[in-house]
């Protein structure tokens, strides 16, 4: 049967050959009811620029973190030099809480200033601050130079480099997230949880070398600032790069800028992006549900990159040497499966990963850091199996977390639902453990600590919605009735099956008016971008059915 006779409505090009009456027809696509399929935009993003992006903000986190990694790995000479005294490790693990304090100021400032101006220009400027500040902790005077005055100027530092922090992860997730195409957001957004365990390997190795090439006393003396001087040419190199940068397409979309205008049709205006009061009013619900999810990426990440060298060397008695060799090791293991992992996201969905990895460590905490107090080998075996097991968050959080907002306040809500749900449980989770530890008498306590916020973490996830193949384009909210998804995708599975959270409570009837009402916005530009044949494919007519109609 030829195409005309099966779709008589299309009728060929006189330029195109009739197919021959040898070849089956292709099969009308499955018309959705309560989403509708993704329409490329009129103007691609080039391969090259995702690529470009990609590396750019990877390099450019792997700096950050790359700060944050060293401070983690030379707690005991900060001790020694700013807070000696019976309580100084306590005050040391307090002094990098402390940074995580600022980081919702941080987001507060940075999240709005990138909804109105753009991901790029404050990528540009957190890294400046952020690598500043650690240089600058690198070349302070020591508690017996200055007195009181050595501990306050750190502090100083450290809340500068919080400050900045709480625009940088927000807008570097947000800026990777918009940029990745919508089939792989999960395995090009993995690469920035790559470049943050980049940098936290960066700093162990860097520390490491020391250890090994300088005797303690030269250590002590100046080798431990080194690590700290070497941020100014990191962050000067991740500040070129962020500068050569484009913006989004997708924030450049919804703005209307000249560089887009072929992508939007002329019905589609430019939005405002929402007051802060706006923000928590009409995104109360995915703040909270993200509040939890943040919870558990935070206190096991903070507990196994910041605080395990303290606890191995203190806790378990290993030398710093061996301590920091098992840290290394286990993010370098890490970061050879992040990629794997974001795909393997994109291809079966957000939500399966993160209900893995919280119900893999919940029931392996407790064993794993039984393995760990035993000997060098097994305490491997134990970091990595619990590092292996976290990957499935860790790797997602990029396309998961932006994806619960839409593009007008996708900055604003992921920096400042991230910022303060980091600054209570993530900076905390080192003081917390060696706090635990002390009180209870059990050195297992960080186990207990990581499976309370791993449940939380469950929890929340129930009321995740999978948007694994849901457009982040326009005003609507990813992989919520009506929006956007690519055919295929766990985000259509999702919706078709009724499995969102907010459909578990609807009646089938609701449920079609409201894709009928988001489809009917997308075809006018009322509800974002506007969309020829209300986001039909532009090679199957029948995808611009109704929304309502049964499925074929």
């Amino acid at each position: 049967m030829s195409e005309t006779e099966s779709h008589p409505s299309v009728v060929p090009s006189p330029a195109s050959p009739r197919r021959s009456s040898r070849q089956s027809p292709r099969p009308p696509r499955r018309r959705n009811r309560f989403s509708r399929p993704v329409r490329a935009a009129r103007k691609a993003t080039p391969p090259a620029a995702i690529r470009k992006a990609t590396a750019a903000s990877a390099l450019g986190n792997a700096t950050e973190w790359y700060d944050y990694g060293v401070y983690a790995v030379a707690t005991a000479y900060i001790t020694q030099h700013f807070f000696p005294g019976e309580q100084g490790m306590l005050l040391t693990l307090a002094t990098f809480a402390i940074s995580f304090l600022v980081r919702p100021l941080g987001g507060l400032v940075w999240g709005p200033l990138g909804d109105r101006l753009g991901r790029k220009t404050i990528l540009a400027m957190t890294i400046l601050m952020m690598s500043g500040a650690t240089f600058l902790i690198g070349v302070l005077p020591s508690f017996d130079q200055v007195g009181v005055w050595a501990p306050v100027l750190l502090i100083v530092l450290r809340m500068i480099q919080g400050f900045s922090t709480g625009g940088e992860y927000g807008g570097a997730a947000t800026y990777m997230s918009e940029y990745a195409p919508d089939r792989k957001r999960g395995f090009f957004g993995s690469f920035l949880e790559f470049g943050t365990l980049g940098g936290f390997a960066l700093g162990t190795a860097v520390m490491l070398l020391l250890e090994l090439l300088l005797s303690p006393e030269q250590m002590s003396a100046w080798g431990w600032r080194l690590p700290f001087l070497l941020a100014a040419p990191m962050g000067l190199i991740g500040f070129y790069l962020r500068s050569k940068l484009d913006d989004t397409p997708v924030f450049e979309e919804m703005n209307g800028s000249d560089e887009t205008a072929a992508v939007l049709e002329p019905t589609a205006e430019a939005v405002e992006p929402p007051s802060l009061v706006q923000v928590f009013r009409d995104h109360w619900k995915p703040m909270l549900v993200m509040t939890g999810l943040v919870i558990s990426v935070n206190v096991v990440n903070y507990t196994l990159l910041s605080y395990m060298p303290t606890y191995l060397e203190q806790q378990i008695g290993l030398p710093a040497a061996a301590g920091l060799s098992i840290i290394l090791i286990g993010e370098l293991a890490m970061m050879a499966l992040m990629p794997w992992a974001g795909g393997l996201s994109d291809r079966h969905g957000r939500k399966p990963s993160w209900f893995f990895s919280l119900g893999g460590l919940i029931l392996l905490a407790i064993p794993m850091f039984m393995l760990m107090g035993m000997n060098f080998g097994l305490a491997i075996l134990g970091f990595a199996v619990l590092g292996l097991l976290y990957i499935p968050q860790l790797s997602t959080i990029t396309a998961t977390f932006p994806a619960m907002f839409p593009t007008q306040a996708r900055f604003s809500g992921f920096a400042i639902t991230y910022n303060i749900a980091t600054s209570i449980f993530g900076g905390t989770a080192a003081l917390v453990n060696e706090w635990g530890i002390g009180v209870t008498g059990d050195v297992r306590f960080p186990a207990y600590y990581m499976m309370g916020a791993c449940a939380v973490g469950l929890v929340c996830a129930w009321f995740m919605r999978e948007t694994a193949g849901a457009s982040l384009r326009g005003t609507e909210v990813p992989g919520s009735i009506g929006s956007a998804v690519v055919p295929g995708s766990p985000a259509e599975t999702a919706l078709e099956q009724g499995r969102q959270p907010e459909q578990r409570s609807m009646e089938e009837a609701e449920m079609l008016a409201l894709a009928d009402h988001a489809r009917e916005a997308a075809a006018t530009g009322a509800g974002g971008v506007a969309m020829d044949g209300a986001g039909a494919d532009a090679e199957d007519p029948d995808d611009g059915a109704r929304v309502g109609a049964p499925v074929a």
